[in-house]
């Protein structure tokens, strides 16, 4: 729906059938309207993913509460480093979708 109707029509005026008009004409226009809804939804993802691990995955937090914590006594830094990695995982993901946004982008001449 993002993309004008006109595309299309233009696409079928040229001889295209419809599983190539998607691919070369609508999907590609489409993909720019939609990457940067899609970059929130990745990262609201990520972070909705640290209530996972305090509530029912318990992997990672256990990993760094459990097992560190028992040895070291130290709960203040085994907070701060499973956020540190939650901040990675962020990052991360808000840079390759980024990257991949610009790719994609209109480019003026």
């Amino acid at each position: 729906m993002a993309v004008a109707k006109g595309q299309s029509e233009a696409a079928a005026a040229l001889g295209l059938r419809a599983g190539p008009t998607r691919k070369l004409v609508i999907m590609p226009q489409a993909m720019r309207v939609i990457i940067p809804p899609l970059i929130n939804q990745y990262l609201n993802l990520t972070k909705n993913s640290t209530l996972a691990v305090a509530i029912g995955y318990p992997d990672l937090f256990n990993v760094f509460s459990g097992t560190v914590l028992n040895n070291t006594g130290a709960a203040v830094q085994i907070v701060f480093m499973t956020m540190a990695v939650y901040l990675v995982a962020s990052l991360i993901t808000s840079g390759v979708m980024n990257a991949y946004n610009a790719r994609m982008s209109l480019r003026e001449r």
